[in-house]
């Protein structure tokens, strides 16, 4: 995930507890919906639509930190 600021997302998991909150929870979601769609996790197609869209939710919170954090 946004391998163009793989610099500035180690610094921000270290100095930043929202955006290393945010990319923690975005991790456990994605793993959540990779082992659903793998058939390791039991899950209805509803949840994991959910999921998809809380991680996506996630995902642009991150970046918008990162383009702030960049500027």
């Amino acid at each position: 995930m946004f391998p163009e600021y793989r610099d500035l997302i180690s610094k921000l998991k270290k100095s930043d507890l929202r955006f290393q909150k945010l990319f923690d929870e975005h991790n456990d979601l994605d793993q959540k919906i990779k082992n659903i769609e793998s058939g390791i996790a039991v899950d209805t197609s509803e949840s994991i639509e959910n999921l998809k869209k809380q991680k996506l939710k996630l995902k642009d919170q991150l970046y918008e930190i990162l383009k702030k954090a960049s500027a």
